[in-house]
């Protein structure tokens, strides 16, 4: 009944599945206990101490207890809490299973405390570790990139509750093989995808999708507009790309990592008391109230809030604190396109957020279909994406062969040497 080639994809059937679901249930259970540490420390706690949690004192005192917190964790947990996100890509190889409690306790900690970084990063290692050391167990012929690729692909459905983004990403990659059609190899990806994606649905739906006026009408005049646009977030990006590597060897020279991360969180106090309350925590809840209450917002203060989130992206990343830029980075977007639409109101708001946040994930991800993606899922609507794969293309010459978001690994040997 079935060809041999369909027979292949069907033995990766179930595994798949079960790695999404499994991915899922990760995410879901790392966010919720994050959440509910969240409302501990930001709602509970001062409340019954009558503390008001906007005043400077407790914003200061909060991030420089969760930096202590995070870095006490790396210092006195096994395998450091991981590897450093500063020197890793979204995607990588396994790292050792006895790292990940670690990791997963320093996420939480600092996605509780309002540090400007997202899940994405230390949850793909998690799921990646686990699923490749449970499948090169049960299934040692089944080689360790496969189970990789089921992992990670399981977990891009969960955090984004569509396999689409999991689509873009891997066709990159897995199309490379000629003997095999692209299809074909996303078969199982994209059943641990959509796994991965309806089990996250059942507990939380992540959407990105802001409430600012539908794009209803293209206009030629709105192609020039929107390059325009994404090469200002690309020219701000690399502003931090550049600033990266400096500020990742200044806080490294302090060996100590109670000590590195403590005056990290002190920094991000420091930046959140310039952009306010809005621009702690990873972004996700944050810039849709920021475009809900747009109004409210002049350019002073959106120009405030864009640098200061980018400054804290930068900070937080680079001082050793584990989560992914990605979130965040589109927190910057979001600003930096409502900023340019007070700017340009003949210009519309769908058109400078989405080419902003495309800009801005473009510089941190370098990975063209996961920022057209993001684009999209902040201003849904057809009639923008012509508009956007357009402007994509001076983006992207704009990028051709500059540097990354992202540390060589050699300059952390001597450090990790000592701290080892």
């Amino acid at each position: 009944m079935f060809h041999p080639r369909a027979r292949v994809m069907l033995a990766f059937a179930l595994p798949a599945i079960i790695i999404g679901v499994m991915s899922s249930l990760v995410l879901v259970f790392v966010m919720m206990i994050s959440g509910a540490l969240q409302n501990l420390l930001w709602g509970n706690i001062p409340a019954v101490l009558n503390i008001n949690t906007q005043s400077a004192s407790w914003t200061l005192f909060m991030l420089t207890l969760t930096g202590i917190g995070v870095g006490a964790i790396i210092k006195y947990m096994p395998g450091h809490a991981g590897p450093d996100p500063a020197t890793e890509s979204l995607i990588g190889a396994p790292v050792a299973l006895n790292a990940l409690p670690g990791l997963a306790l320093a996420l939480m900690v600092g996605l509780a405390g309002g540090v400007s970084l997202g899940p994405e990063h230390p949850i793909t290692v998690i799921n990646i570790a686990l699923v490749a050391a449970i499948g090169s167990r049960l299934l040692p012929a089944v080689p360790t990139t496969d189970w990789v690729i089921l992992a990670a692909a399981g977990t891009i459905g969960a955090l984004f509750g569509t396999p689409v983004a999991a689509a873009l990403i891997f066709s990159q990659t897995l199309g490379t093989n000629k003997d095999v059609q692209l299809w074909d190899r996303l078969f199982a990806p994209l059943l641990a995808a959509g796994a991965g994606a309806i089990t996250t649905d059942q507990f939380f739906q992540p959407d990105f999708s802001l409430s600012i006026p539908s794009y209803d009408a293209a206009s030629l005049m709105d192609i020039f507009s929107g390059s325009v646009v994404v090469l200002i977030a690309i020219a701000l990006g690399m502003i931090a790309v550049w600033l990266f590597p400096h500020v990742h060897r200044m806080f490294n020279n302090i060996q100590n990592p109670i000590l590195r991360l403590g005056i990290g969180g002190f920094v991000l106090g420091l930046l959140a008391l310039t952009g306010g309350e809005i621009t702690l925590f990873k972004g996700l809840d944050e810039m849709k109230e920021l475009a809900h209450s747009n109004a409210l917002f002049e350019m002073g203060p959106l120009l405030a809030i864009t640098l200061t989130k980018l400054a804290a992206l930068v900070v937080a990343a680079a001082c050793g604190f584990r989560g992914g830029r990605i979130f965040p980075a589109v927190f910057v977007g979001v600003s930096l396109g409502l900023m340019l639409h007070q700017y340009a109101p003949d210009v519309p708001a769908a058109v400078t957020v989405s080419c902003a946040v495309m800009g801005m994930v473009l510089v941190v991800t370098r990975d063209g279909w996961l920022s057209l993606f993001m684009a999209a899922a902040v201003v849904p609507g057809l009639k923008l994406l012509p508009l956007l794969c357009i402007v994509m293309l001076p983006a992207w010459l704009m990028l051709a062969g500059k540097p990354l978001m992202q540390v060589a690994k050699q300059r952390l040997n001597r450090q990790v040497t000592e701290e080892d």
